[in-house]
């Protein structure tokens, strides 16, 4: 059976979490408004379904050529999500957002250097995805799912962008260690 919590869990946070995407979403929306900013999102939309895709076709063709790379793709996807649960508490500079704006193409291009968006890729074909489904339709809608659940995300940022800014700030410590829980659950789900 597909473990759907899990999934969703996982989804969830790598989404709605502070990255490039929603980090560029929430400033573009900021300089030139939400009405404008929707094409930059647009753009972000399809360059992470083109990355999915590419991720699809990789953790696939791993799967197929190295069935042994099974565990070791969990546990690598698993200890990701660990270092996704730490890196908030570990101290670092902070880094300046430059106040320019984006475009559809902007938002494309962003995704093919989007190291998070590669790793998360990775990690949710070959942890959650390819050990229940092998169809070619079935992984692609799971991959527009995801770009789906993603734009949902991007355009929450832009829209309530100000609103989070604060939220993060005020409360970061807290949503942190919640978020940090539901990957906690997602990571002890792999192995059940």
């Amino acid at each position: 059976m597909f473990p759907w919590f899990p999934f969703f869990s996982y989804i969830f946070v790598m989404c709605f979490t502070p990255g490039p995407n929603n980090i560029m979403s929430m400033n573009n929306a900021k300089n030139v408004g939400l009405k404008k900013g929707v094409f930059f999102n647009v753009g972000i939309f399809t360059g992470f379904f083109i990355v999915f895709i590419l991720c699809m076709i990789f953790s696939t063709a791993l799967y197929s050529l190295l069935p042994r790379i099974q565990l070791p793709m969990k546990i690598l996807g698993a200890s990701y999500m660990v270092y996704l649960i730490i890196k908030p508490f570990i101290p670092g500079p902070k880094k300046e957002i430059k106040n320019q704006s984006g475009s559809l193409i902007k938002g494309a291009v962003l995704q093919l250097i989007n190291p998070k968006l590669m790793i998360f890729g990775m990690t949710v074909m070959s942890v959650f995805i390819l050990p229940h489904y092998r169809e070619i339709h079935i992984i692609v809608l799971f991959s527009l799912m995801i770009a789906f659940v993603a734009f949902i995300a991007t355009l929450t940022w832009a829209l309530f962008g100000t609103l989070f800014s604060k939220l993060f700030n005020k409360h970061g410590t807290l949503l942190n260690i919640i978020m940090g829980i539901f990957l906690l659950y997602c990571i002890i789900s792999l192995f059940l």
